[in-house]
């Protein structure tokens, strides 16, 4: 088990790492919403042979990719939403056993199925040679929507990182100092 938990916190750095560069698409975020309030209502000339409309849609780029690149950083730190209510009645072993049943059953599946989807969604982008709807947009449409299966797989291996924190918590090899990150809150 101690080679799994090895593997469980090596994806919890990667997940950290990439975290990081969504990060920083958050910054790239505020600094493009920042321009294009200025230019758009202080009469700043835009520059960088941009038009307002590549401008808009950089910002849901800079968007969208903050998102997805964050989601298993998010999922691992317990950022999701819980029935504490109901759960928090249950034995540490209970939760450790619907924690494991809630992966298995619907994260990974749903992780799976989505990636599958995503994937061919952005495949058939990239080889059409898609580009913006409007004429005068970005290109490339497919690094968009490359987001989406990278946001799935993400989510994924966060998953496989916590089914590994589970296991190791119903078999009672979990050290104590990583419960409350598998299991949030004050477990």
């Amino acid at each position: 088990m101690s080679g799994l938990l090895r593997l469980s916190a090596g994806i919890d750095r990667l997940l950290g790492g990439i975290a990081k560069i969504g990060g920083w698409c958050g910054f790239i975020l505020i600094v493009l919403v920042m321009y294009d309030v200025i230019t758009r209502y202080f009469g700043v000339p835009r520059g960088f042979g941009i038009n307002a409309t590549q401008l808009q849609e950089s910002e849901y780029w800079a968007h969208t990719f903050l998102f997805a690149l964050v989601i298993g950083y998010a999922y691992r730190r317990q950022a999701h939403v819980r029935i504490d209510l109901l759960r928090d009645r249950l034995s540490l072993k209970s939760r450790y056993a619907l924690e494991i049943f809630g992966i298995l059953a619907f994260l990974i599946p749903y992780s799976l199925i989505a990636f599958y989807f995503t994937f061919d969604y952005t495949a058939r982008s990239f080889a059409e040679h898609e580009v913006s709807k409007s004429t005068i947009g970005l290109s490339y449409t497919w690094i968009l929507k490359s987001a989406m299966p990278i946001m799935y797989a993400l989510l994924g291996l966060a998953g496989i990182s916590q089914l590994i924190k589970s296991i190791a918590g119903f078999i009672g090899v979990l050290p104590d100092n990583m419960v409350s990150e598998t299991l949030g809150g004050d477990a």
